[in-house]
This record gives structure tokens, C-alpha cells and sequence, in this order.
């Protein structure tokens, strides 16, 4: 998958947002319905496509007395399309506005990364894979464009608990094989995201939703487990820009 245009898809989501909230003002028959009841809960599943960061940056030092040369690798090389969980609940607190909070899990399994040279040697990297449980809270927007169909934008801010990274470094041509290193310690990340999405609404409480949005995720805690290489800094710029796409069923009660 190519890597997107951050600020392409920024302006896109802004532009979005600033449409589906201006819809609100339509909110009639299904606004009242919805405040009759107030409480909500939502399960989705989706991707997390990753369209910034870095797991790990360029830099040049040495191991095992043997020059190495780092080069850039972004999430989108390691770690690809991933998966994305959410499962919260909400109430509305008029017509149109409903708070929120939501648990959110997402997985990425890690590939056999290129990482750079050592001596005269290609220096290869098998990360270990990337997994967060958070909390996000926030606020919805509603606006009806039919009596059954509403679209929405949310913004939202929480906590992503990120789980310890490590890799292992590999060099056939340099005799360096399965060298372990702490790359990253468990952390607790600050998040912010928003999302724009539409609700389909069916004659009983059940209703689906399809949404996509933008979620940026802090840096990890690094770990100077190559302390004196030179490489100390490949870890320094950890903070992550992702575009989720979910789908998934809304109870009211």
C-alpha cells in the first residue's frame, strides 16, 4: 500500500466534518426519537491504515565493532493494514449532540524488515508486533438526512496503552544472528482523533454505521538498549498518524 498525503487527507476530513455538521440544522423526526432514547451502545471492526510515523528513523553507528548504517522505516513498511476494534457506548444530551466513550484495540503483526548495512553486510530486523488498548472520550454531531439515515462527526481525546516493542537483528553476511534489542517499553500514549461516518437506522433499536477518520497516537517509551552505538536516537520519533476505517452495529436502550 503507497503511503497517503497526510495534509490530502486532513483537508478532506475537514472538509467533510464541516458538511456533516452543518447538516445538523435538518435534524428533526429521528432527533426526538433518538433523545425518547438516550442511552446507546456501539460495537465496530474495521482497519488501521497507518500514513505517518516512524518506528524507527535513519542514523549511523556501530555493533560489534562493525559500521552500521540505519535507514527509515515508516509503520506502513513494518507493519502494513492492521486491525481495529472499538466498543463503547454514548447518551445524547439534546436533538443532536451525544457524549461518548469508547474502547479502542488495534493489532499489527509485524514483517521481516530491511534495516540497513552492517559492514558488508544487508542488516535485517523482525520487530515484535504492535498492540494498544485505549480509552478515548468525546462528543458526536448528528444531522438527518433521512428519517432513518443520519450522518455524524465526532471529535474525541483519551489514553492508548501501548505494549512493549522489541527486535531482533539479523546479518548473515556480518555473522550477527538474532541480536535482541528493547526497543520501545510499554506506554501510555496520548490520543487524539475525529471521525466523520452515517448511521442507517432500522424499525426496532439496532442500527449500523460505517465511519472513517483520522487518530494520532503519541510516542512510546524508548529504551536505551543501544546506548554507545551511536544509534542511540533511531527511536526518538515514535508518534503515529493513522486513517481507521470501521463499520459496526449501534443498540439504543
Amino acid at each position: 500500500m503507497k503511503q497517503m498525503n497526510g495534509r490530502h487527507v486532513v483537508t478532506g476530513m475537514m472538509v467533510a466534518a464541516a458538511m456533516l455538521l452543518g447538516a445538523g440544522s435538518t435534524a428533526q423526526a429521528q432527533s426526538a426519537a433518538a433523545t425518547d432514547s438516550p442511552w446507546s451502545v456501539e460495537f465496530g471492526i474495521g482497519w488501521d491504515n497507518s500514513i505517518s510515523g516512524n518506528i524507527n528513523s535513519g542514523g549511523i553507528g556501530s555493533i560489534n565493532n562493525q559500521a552500521v548504517v540505519i535507514t527509515k522505516n515508516t509503520y506502513e513498511d513494518v507493519y502494513g493494514t492492521g486491525l481495529h476494534l472499538r466498543f463503547g457506548g454514548g447518551y445524547m444530551v439534546s436533538e443532536v449532540l451525544e457524549v461518548r466513550a469508547t474502547f479502542t484495540f488495534q493489532s499489527l503483526d509485524a514483517d521481516l524488515t530491511s534495516m540497513g548495512d552492517i559492514g558488508v553486510s544487508r542488516l535485517y530486523g523482525q520487530y515484535t508486533d504492535y498492540q494498544t488498548f485505549g480509552l478515548d472520550v468525546g462528543v458526536r454531531r448528528y444531522g438527518d438526512v433521512s428519517p432513518k439515515v443520519r450522518t455524524y462527526g465526532e471529535g474525541t481525546i483519551g489514553l492508548g496503552f501501548v505494549d512493549k516493542t522489541d527486535v531482533t537483528l539479523v546479518a548473515p553476511g556480518a555473522n550477527l544472528s538474532g541480536k535482541a534489542n528493547d526497543f520501545y517499553d510499554q506506554t501510555a500514549a496520548f490520543t487524539l482523533g475525529g471521525n466523520v461516518g452515517i448511521l442507517v437506522q432500522s424499525d426496532n433499536p439496532i442500527g449500523f454505521f460505517g465511519q472513517m477518520g483520522l487518530r494520532w497516537v503519541s510516542g512510546m517509551a524508548e529504551i536505551d538498549d543501544l546506548a554507545g552505538t551511536g544509534l542511540e536516537t533511531i527511536n526518538d520519533k515514535s508518534a503515529r498518524w493513522t486513517f481507521p476505517f470501521i463499520a459496526g452495529v449501534r443498540l439504543r436502550f
